[in-house]
C-alpha cells in the first residue's frame, strides 16, 4: 500500500516491512509531532514502527499544526513548564520564527546525528545557538498543464503568454503560496529581489499583467483539481504528487520542471526546548535522514525526499512522482521581516478589476 493507494481510499493501515532489526530492547519513549489527518496516520502505520523495530524506542504521535499556531502552544507550554512534545515538525518559517523568540527548540548535536551528512547544507537549519533543525521531508508546487490542448511549457514566463492561457490558468490566490517566488525566479533576481519593498511591487506587478490569462484564483486544492478535470484550467500550480495522482486516473493534467525549476518547500525535525529525550531525538533524526527512510516516506506518504536519488532504491518513476530539478527556493525571510506590505500590496493587486 502506498501514497496512491491510500490517496484513493482515505484509510492509512498496513506497515511496512522492517528497515532494519532491533539492537537492543530498551523501555524508551518518545513524543514526535506532525500534522494531523492523513500525513500524522501515514508516519504511524509505515515511518514510526520501523523506526521502534529498528531502535526500540516507542513513539507517541502528537498531533500539531501545520501553522504559526504551534508556535503559541509551544510558547505557553514553556511558559507552564511543559513538553508538548521532544521532537515537532516545523517548516522552515515557522523554524525561523521559534528561533528568533528563543526558548522553544534546542541546539542540536549534529555529530550525533550520522545521516545528516546525506542532506545539502541547505536543510541543516543554523540558529542563533547553532543548528536547531534537521531537514525531514519536502514537497513541490509544480507547474501543471492540461497535454490534449497546448505542449509542455518550457518555462513559467509561457503563462504570460495571452495567445495560449488567456483566461485557462489557475493559481493560488495566497500572497505567500509561492506565485511570486516563482515569478521572482523566471523575470528578476530570485529571493534578493524580495528583499526591498521596490523589488516586491517589481514582482507584484509582474503578476498582475498575467490577470487576464487567469479563470480561477484558487485557495482550496480542490478548486484547482475541478478547474482541470472539467477543462476550465489548462494550465496552473498545483501539487506534484497529487497532480502525478490524478494524470495517473487518466485526468488531462500533467506536472513539468520548467527552465526555472518548481517551487520547494520543507519541513524539519526540531527538538523541543526542555526535553529530556535528546539522545532518543538524536537517533530519530539519523533515522529519518537514512536513505532507506527517505525512500519509505516517498513511496507511503509522497513526500520529496531530501537526498539524491542514487542514493536511494527508487526508481526514476517513483522519483519522478515527487521530486525533481531544478528547485525554486521560496523567500522565507522577507515574508516574515514584511509580512504587512507584501499581503497589503498582493491583496491590493488581485482587487483591481
Amino acid at each position: 500500500m502506498n501514497r496512491r493507494t491510500l490517496l484513493k481510499s482515505g484509510a492509512a493501515s498496513v506497515a511496512a516491512s522492517s528497515l532494519a532489526t532491533p539492537l537492543i530492547a530498551q523501555s524508551r519513549s518518545l513524543k514526535v509531532g506532525s500534522y494531523g489527518g492523513y500525513f500524522e496516520d501515514s508516519f504511524k502505520s509505515f515511518v514510526y514502527p520501523e523506526f521502534t523495530a529498528a531502535t526500540g524506542i516507542e513513539v507517541e504521535s502528537v498531533t500539531q499544526p501545520n501553522s504559526a499556531d504551534w508556535l503559541v502552544t509551544m510558547q505557553q507550554a514553556a511558559s507552564a513548564g511543559t513538553v508538548p512534545t521532544d521532537i515537532s515538525l516545523y517548516g522552515r518559517q515557522q523554524m525561523i520564527k521559534a528561533s528568533r523568540i528563543g526558548g522553544l527548540i534546542a541546539p542540536l548535536n549534529v555529530s550525533a546525528i550520522g545521516n545528516a551528512s546525506n542532506l545539502d547544507s541547505y536543510f541543516i537549519f543554523e540558529g542563533p545557538e547553532g543548528p536547531q533543525g534537521v531537514g525531514a521531508m519536502s514537497w513541490f508546487t509544480a507547474l501543471v498543464f492540461n497535454p490534449n490542448e497546448v505542449e509542455t511549457p518550457a518555462s513559467w514566463a509561457d503563462f504570460w503568454d495571452t495567445d495560449t492561457f488567456e483566461a485557462s490558468l489557475g493559481l493560488s490566490n495566497v500572497y505567500s503560496s509561492g506565485l511570486l517566488d516563482i515569478t521572482s525566479a523566471t523575470f528578476f533576481e530570485g529571493e534578493a529581489t524580495m528583499m526591498s519593498d521596490d523589488g516586491i511591487l517589481a514582482i507584484i506587478d509582474k503578476v498582475r499583467e498575467i490577470k487576464p490569462n487567469v479563470t480561477l484564483w484558487w485557495n482550496a486544492e480542490s478548486q484547482m483539481e475541478q478547474g482541470m478535470k472539467n477543462g476550465d484550467v489548462i494550465g496552473g500550480q498545483y501539487y506534484l504528487d497529487v497532480a502525478n495522482l490524478m494524470a495517473s486516473d487518466g485526468f488531462p493534467i500533467q506536472p513539468t520542471f520548467p527552465k526555472e525549476g518548481n517551487l520547494q518547500d520543507y519541513g524539519s525535525w526540531c527538538l523541543s526546548e526542555g526535553s529530556e529525550k535528546s539522545e532518543e531525538a538524536a537517533e530519530f533524526m539519523d533515522f529519518s535522514c537514512d536513505p532507506a527512510t527517505q525512500a519509505l516516506m516517498s513511496r507511503n506518504i509522497g513526500t520529496a525526499p531530501l537526498v539524491d536519488q542514487s542514493a536511494t532504491d527508487l526508481t526514476d518513476e517513483e522519483f519522478a512522482f515527487v521530486s525533481g530539478s531544478p528547485s525554486i527556493k521560496p523567500a522565507y525571510e522577507a515574508y516574515l521581516d514584511n509580512e504587512t506590505f507584501i499581503k497589503e500590496s498582493w491583496d491590493k493587486m488581485l482587487a483591481e478589476a
